[in-house]
């Protein structure tokens, strides 16, 4: 079966690039367009035998299984313009989460999936989000969940968690590395260890408590009473934290969530 990526960027790069490497699928039934052509390119020259296109039409002729991920509000535009293309044997997948797979199928008549990804899916990792539109046909369902556990634990989520889910799942891993990036900034600056090695410890560190929660060892808060010894070293970081952090990830989410309300409002004028 021929896959097609309308958008190369960030995202829609790591996908071809996790489902390559994971052995999902063979380059050769890949087809790819981006608005800037020398970036699809790029890609090809990684995997030679995958097909670019010039235009998104050629993409969605060639494949039956369509990946669009572009930015949210040239959705629209671009659906409109090749909805009759995009016939009922065909299935969209869109990875960005403003958009419902209830306003993709008032659209399309294709089966309609949207399957938001993570970074760590790059790392054939992680977690990666799908929701199935009313209408989605029932071998599709299938065919997605079989594909993204190749690169991830494909998870089905409900319309209503979308936005906490992908905070948690897409922008967590961004949201941690630049926690982690400040604690090793506050041993550079505190201590005399030195940035690298500072960097390599964390990094090693991380890996070894994500090992720790995978195999089921420890939960998070058991983690803690492990290594908290009452009254050493570890407490006293624990309670520094404590005092800092403060409400400082409910107003995370609360950010999070108004941009997203904003998308929506765009997206839904769109689709009205």
């Amino acid at each position: 079966m021929n896959i097609g990526f309308i958008g190369t960027g960030n995202m829609g790069s790591i996908l071809v690039e996790g489902f390559i490497e994971g052995k999902a699928v063979n380059p050769s039934n890949i087809y790819i367009t981006n608005r800037t052509k020398v970036k699809a390119e790029a890609l090809q020259q990684k995997f030679p035998s995958m097909h670019v296109c010039d235009e998104a039409s050629k993409v969605i002729e060639k494949c039956h299984l369509i990946f669009i991920c572009v930015k949210p509000h040239d959705i629209y535009p671009l659906l409109e313009k090749h909805q009759n293309e995009l016939t009922t044997e065909k299935c969209l997948v869109s990875i960005t989460s403003p958009i419902s797979v209830d306003q993709l199928e008032q659209l399309l008549p294709c089966s309609c999936i949207r399957a938001i990804p993570s970074i760590t899916n790059r790392a054939l990792s992680g977690v990666s989000l799908l929701t199935f539109g009313k209408n989605c046909d029932s071998y599709w369902e299938r065919k997605l969940k079989e594909l993204f556990s190749f690169i991830s634990t494909p998870i089905d989520i409900d319309q209503n968690i979308t936005r906490v889910a992908s905070d948690i799942v897409s922008c967590g891993p961004a949201f941690f590395s630049y926690l982690t990036q400040r604690f090793i900034d506050g041993a550079v600056a505190e201590t005399e260890i030195d940035q690298t090695t500072a960097t390599i410890l964390a990094g090693e560190m991380l890996i070894g408590l994500g090992e720790l929660l995978k195999k089921g060892y420890y939960t998070l808060p058991t983690l803690q009473e492990k290594v908290c010894v009452k009254g050493g070293i570890t407490g006293e970081g624990i309670g520094v934290l404590e005092d800092g952090i403060g409400d400082i990830f409910e107003k995370l989410f609360q950010a999070t969530h108004s941009k997203f309300n904003e998308d929506l409002e765009i997206v839904a004028k769109q689709f009205s």
